[in-house]
């Protein structure tokens, strides 16, 4: 699929057929957020797949917006392998998850696969249910599965900002 279409087609799926998805499909996902970029190459990423019927049924006490996917995955990042900005002590580990989780929701778009990126989700019931240590920080949630057949985006998917509001040239 050309880069361009899959970009404008791809919308938040927040219906879903019951069906997991096939682990070919799973792995195919995750060599997608294996070959993003990461600060320096650290690849701090954490990936927890959650592909069952026990695990999904956990999920729902972690958050409201699972739309009743039938997987999910939560990306995370290690706090102790990620690249520090000298200048600010900023970390890039929540950048190099926001790029990890495209990556993913665009390879699993161009597989017939829908997701909605999640962040209402409690990062404290995150860690308790699925047992993540205190290194490990959760960013982002995939909730995916195949589209059930009468998903269609919101209304607002496709209203966007004017370009002059959201794009500055220096002009030196």
């Amino acid at each position: 699929m050309d880069f361009f279409k899959l970009i404008a087609e791809r919308y938040s799926v927040r219906q879903f057929k019951s069906e997991h998805l096939e682990q070919g499909v799973v792995d195919k996902i995750l060599e997608a957020g294996h070959i993003a970029p990461t600060g320096c190459n650290n690849q701090p990423q954490r990936i927890l797949v959650l592909n069952n019927d026990e695990s999904i049924e956990k999920l729902k006490n972690c958050t409201k917006c699972h739309f009743n996917a039938p997987a999910a995955m939560l990306v995370c990042y290690n706090k102790d392998e990620c690249w520090i900005r000298k200048y600010d002590g900023k970390t890039c580990g929540v950048s190099d998850a926001c790029i990890v989780t495209t990556h993913m929701m665009l390879a699993a778009f161009s597989m017939g696969v829908g997701s909605t990126w999640v962040m209402h989700f409690d990062p404290k019931a995150m860690r308790e249910t699925f047992k993540i240590p205190e290194n490990i920080e959760p960013v982002a949630l995939l909730v995916m599965g195949y589209p059930a057949e009468d998903a269609t985006p919101a209304d607002f998917h496709n209203r966007f900002r004017d370009m002059n509001e959201v794009v500055i040239y220096d002009e030196f």
